[in-house]
């Protein structure tokens, strides 16, 4: 990844690489050797940890000389180029060619844009996705299945106003260290931001406040791992404003003239699945839960009609979280999962792949290349010696039918 993204960096880049050739082809400059670079002066452990921050998890391992050379993809000369210390100056190409630089002050400015044409001409595009549905519908069980067929992240929202809250105190707590007045100016924020949370908690039954809950999802469906690979919402928005405040557009649009559009492209689901059953099969499937699975849940009878009946008194009217995104044309497909008679929802789980695609936010591993590779050999394998067997028993019987049809002729004779 880093020899292929860095080399986008340049301010000459392989969409623009054919502007450079005419230049030189027109001009023909007496300079034999024709050096092309941007502006920058970006060191290269600037430049992997741009790139971790933008396409990965931000963090970036130093390893020796030796270890290197032990990774399979890192051979003696990408070692080579990547180890190299030297500055490089543009000659003819910044004073005699002319044409449009595109990353002209270098990757670290401009890692947006880069990261955009890396993942476009790659077709590696993330899988936004969202199930919906009532309490024990099993929304959990098929968002689980998804991100591990995808390689998704699983947005759930304990989980999420958990990291969030986990993030403010480890901020916060940094009002006692040593670490300069910038850093004691955001614990503080940090500090201010819990206080309004416990309190909002407080008057608000134990619960937080929309407003709260939907910051803490925005920014984690707008982190660059949500961005890159894709997420599954299991369970949220519940509400009609909820995903209106959530996936609603706020930005107005670059070009005066381009429509605006009523929704966030980054953050809206592409698909969004809604489970539906009916009561009596939700009561009957938590009934069937073993007691050691129910205690200490929110599946206990008692809670378990309570939150169902929050549910359907919430989505009797015309403005039904399903409806906010049949509005904007992305209609929900819906899924009885009633008719699903396999153990974990496997049933559901295939419905919906085969609605969504093959993964597109990723490319196989070495590791599971070769393994694809290996399956595909048994396979072919396995067809061939079918192909064989099926041969030699049609061989067999026609050799018993001439062998019969001789015997008969003969005894005729």
């Amino acid at each position: 990844l880093i020899p292929e993204i860095t080399q986008q960096s340049s301010g000459i880049n392989a969409e623009y690489g054919g502007n450079i050739m005419v230049s030189v082809a027109d001009a023909r400059p007496k300079t034999r050797y024709i050096v092309a670079v941007d502006d920058s002066m970006n060191s290269m452990t600037e430049i992997i940890t741009c790139i971790s921050k933008n396409l990965g998890t931000g963090n970036v391992m130093n390893i020796s000389r030796e270890e290197a050379l032990l990774i399979p993809e890192i051979t003696q000369r990408v070692f080579d180029i990547l180890s190299v210390n030297l500055r490089l100056e543009g000659t003819w190409i910044k004073e005699g060619a002319k044409f449009e630089w595109v990353s002209e002050t270098g990757l670290l400015e401009n890692i947006g844009a880069v990261v955009d044409e890396y993942k476009r001409t790659r077709g590696l595009l993330p899988i936004r996705l969202c199930v919906l549905g009532p309490p024990a519908s099993g929304k959990s069980l098929v968002a689980s299945q998804l991100c591990q067929h995808y390689k998704l992240h699983h947005l759930k929202i304990a989980d999420i106003i958990h990291q969030a809250i986990d993030k403010l105190e480890k901020q916060a707590a940094r009002a006692e260290s040593e670490e300069g007045e910038e850093d004691d100016e955001g614990a503080q924020q940090a500090q201010e931001t819990l206080d309004l949370l416990n309190e909002s908690k407080q008057e608000n039954n134990d619960r937080y406040e929309d407003q709260y809950i939907i910051q803490f999802f925005m920014e984690k469906l707008m982190s660059m791992p949500c961005q890159n690979q894709g997420f599954v919402l299991d369970g949220f928005p519940k509400t009609y404003n909820q995903a209106k405040e959530l996936f609603g557009n706020k930005e107005e649009p670059e070009d005066e003239e381009a429509p605006r559009l009523e929704y966030n492209e980054k953050l809206m689901p592409e698909v969004v699945v809604s489970l539906d059953a009916d009561d009596e099969f939700l009561k009957k499937r938590i009934m069937n839960l073993p007691e050691s699975v129910v205690a200490g849940t929110h599946n206990t009878e008692d809670l378990f009609l309570k939150r169902l009946a929050e549910f359907r008194s919430i989505n009797t009217d015309d403005q039904t979280v399903l409806n906010y995104f049949d509005e904007l044309e992305v209609h929900p497909e819906h899924i009885d999962i009633a008719a699903d008679s396999s153990s974990n929802m496997s049933q559901v789980v295939e419905k919906i792949v085969k609605t969504v695609g093959k993964p597109r936010n990723y490319g196989p591993t070495e590791e599971e290349r070769l393994e694809l590779q290996r399956i595909a050999m048994e396979k072919a394998i396995k067809k061939e010696a079918l192909e064989k067997m099926e041969l030699q028993r049609k061989e067999e019987e026609e050799r018993k039918e001439t062998k019969r049809r001789k015997d008969e002729w003969s005894a005729r004779v």
